[in-house]
C-alpha cells in the first residue's frame, strides 16, 4: 500500500479535525464510506470532544484498529482482545513518538512548550496506523 500520511495531513489542513483526518484516510480501505467516517470521527477532536485529553489523532488511529479488527459480531463478539492489542500498540508507539497521548501535554498547554503540532499529530498516528493494521505484518 502507497503510504497516505500526507493525504492525511492535508485532509487536517483543510479543515478536518485530527481524528477525522486519520479516520477518513483510511476509511475506504475497511469498508466505511467517508461521510460515516467523519461524522463518527468528529466528537474526537481537540483531545476528545475538545477537552484536550486524549489525542484526537490518537483516537481516529484506535477507531480504525476496531474497523480492521473486529468481526462485528453483536450476539458473542470474540475479536475484543486482538482489537485491543492493536490499539495498546498504536497508543504505545504513538506516546513513545509524540511523548504523550494526551493534547494538552503534546501541545503544551501550561507549559509553553510544545512537544508536537496538531498536524505533526496526524503524520504520526496515521503513519503508526499503517504500519501497525496495514503493514507487511499486519
Amino acid at each position: 500500500m502507497e503510504s497516505r500520511v500526507e493525504n492525511a495531513a492535508e485532509r487536517h489542513k483543510s479543515g478536518y479535525n485530527c481524528s477525522q483526518a486519520v479516520v477518513c484516510t483510511y476509511c475506504d480501505l475497511l469498508g466505511i464510506e467517508e461521510q460515516a467516517a467523519f461524522r463518527m470521527s468528529e466528537g474526537f477532536g481537540a483531545g476528545m470532544g475538545n477537552m484536550e485529553s486524549t489525542c484526537g489523532a490518537l483516537s481516529g488511529a484506535v477507531m480504525l484498529a476496531g474497523l480492521k479488527s473486529s468481526d462485528g459480531c453483536l450476539e458473542a463478539p470474540k475479536t475484543k482482545g486482538k482489537t485491543y492489542q492493536l490499539a495498546k500498540e498504536i497508543a504505545r508507539r504513538f506516546k513513545e513518538q509524540c511523548g504523550s497521548s494526551v493534547c494538552r501535554e503534546i501541545k503544551g498547554v501550561g507549559t509553553g512548550t510544545a512537544k508536537y503540532g496538531c498536524r505533526d499529530c496526524v503524520r504520526a498516528a496515521a503513519a503508526i496506523a499503517e504500519e501497525v493494521l496495514f503493514g507487511e505484518n499486519a
